[in-house]
């Protein structure tokens, strides 16, 4: 990986403010699950706490899409961070007043911080893009998937610690104050204007630019596919992350606490070292191509995981060690790949989107990939109760192999249009260096004479 991008200022000062802020909003999300825990003893009511923030955004991420492409995003993205800091002061003085926070405050603080990291999203999401040029936007991407690896990381463990030896209140102090810096570390930065208001701010201005970013989805097949696989990862792959592995591994192949940390190490260590392991290989690689392969490279790789928990295995084995570690290995490069897929998607979203309409595009994908995200995890969630898991495991590999196979054209298209633009782009610097020619030339005639 190339780290140049880190000398450039706005770059740097974007993702160290993404940064401060992301670990101050995780570590607050895993102080609230362990606070709502402890003074409710409820998986239910925990739960609720969880889902509840899908509401607002099923309602207000077509609204945001087209705000985030109005409005100046650097403003947006500073008064948004600067009100979430002034917001969690607000609910740190409440606790210290009231001495908690009761069930309604918890549910408002949820609602109100998912709706300005909706707006917040959307602001954010032409900023990168912008920042660099085309062709160091799959080295920024990967440097962004490092560093919010790192702090994704970071925040459970200073999260815990914090929690345990601090309490709740200083979590909401901390992550308030974290909001606050990482808005000052963006007001440095120089963001150019892409965004486009309409002369009238008005229920028709607001519909049209709609249906202008609905339209654009729909007549460019490239951005619909990488909604299309966006959406069927989240519905189908991440359920085997976030419930398979941990059905499978606790109660198939009845690993210790020990061994369980172990695993969930193996799965945070490849997330980090995937942007570094393969920078070159992704430089190398046509962008389509190389998502194709990904996905190609996952599905043969979960069909393969599914052999380390069936019953031959088992069988075959008196102790759980081989099909742990086989199970280890495995996961291990998934993962591997599956961030290397999610930068290579990433790039390809912020090349063939237009900045002015990437907060109304951006919107309608994060909200397509989050809503299938808990449809997903209930379905796979009671598959796994009732089939044997290592059948589930292949039907998560089925899927895949059926998605990467309906859209491996559109991947592909893009490469050899791309390559076409190059030739086209070849002829035209030929054409250009060989009148520069004539030019001195003639100028050299000139003087003679």
């Amino acid at each position: 990986m190339n780290f140049k991008l880190i000398k450039q200022k706005d770059f740097s000062l974007l993702i160290i403010g993404k940064l401060v802020s992301l670990v101050g909003s995780n570590m607050l999300q895993f102080a609230l699950s362990l606070y709502v825990l402890a003074i409710t003893g409820s998986a239910t009511i925990f739960a609720s706490i969880l889902s509840i923030s899908i509401l607002p955004r099923l309602l207000l991420s077509p609204i945001a899409g087209v705000f985030g492409d109005w409005f100046d995003r650097k403003k947006s993205i500073v008064i948004l961070d600067f009100l979430n800091g002034l917001m969690l002061g607000v609910f740190a003085a409440l606790y210290i007043i009231k001495g908690g926070l009761s069930l309604f405050l918890i549910y408002l603080l949820v609602i109100i911080l998912e709706i300005t990291e909706i707006f917040f999203g959307s602001a954010m999401s032409a900023v990168l893009p912008s920042l660099v040029k085309k062709e160091e936007l799959m080295e920024a991407n990967s440097l962004n998937s490092l560093v919010m690896n790192i702090g994704n990381i970071l925040s459970p463990i200073l999260g815990a610690i914090l929690y345990s030896s601090l309490g709740f209140n200083i979590i909401l102090i901390l992550s308030s104050i974290s909001f606050v810096l990482s808005a000052i570390s963006e007001m440095f930065i120089n963001i150019p204007k892409s965004h486009k208001k309409p002369e009238k701010i008005g229920i028709k201005s607001f519909k049209t630019d709609l249906m202008e970013g609905i339209d654009i989805i729909k007549s460019n097949r490239l951005i619909s596919t990488l909604i299309g696989l966006g959406t069927i990862i989240n519905f189908s792959i991440t359920p085997l992350f976030g419930i398979g592995l941990i059905y499978v591994t606790k109660e198939v192949l009845k690993v210790s606490d020990m061994q369980f940390g172990a695993f969930q190490m193996v799965l945070s260590a490849s997330m980090l070292f995937a942007p570094l392991l393969c920078g070159r290989i992704m430089k190398r690689i046509r962008i389509g191509r190389l998502i194709h392969i990904s996905f190609v490279t996952i599905a043969i790789l979960i069909l393969i995981m599914s052999i380390f928990p069936s019953s031959f295995i088992l069988r075959t084995f008196n102790s759980n060690i081989v099909p742990y570690v086989g199970l280890l290995i495995i996961t291990f490069i998934v993962v591997l790949v599956v961030t290397v897929s999610n930068i290579a998607v990433g790039t390809l979203f912020n090349q063939v989107v237009p900045l002015d309409l990437m907060g109304r595009t951006s919107s309608v994908f994060n909200l397509a990939v989050t809503v299938f995200i808990p449809i997903g995890q209930m379905i796979f969630g009671l598959l796994y109760d009732i089939i044997i898991p290592s059948v589930v495991i292949i039907i998560s590999g089925l899927i895949l192999i059926i998605a990467i196979t309906l859209y491996k054209k559109a991947l592909l298209s893009y490469d050899e249009r791309e390559l076409e633009a190059e030739a086209a782009s070849g002829v035209e610097v030929g054409a250009e260096t060989e009148v520069e020619a004539i030019d001195e030339i003639g100028v050299g005639v000139g003087a003679e004479a």
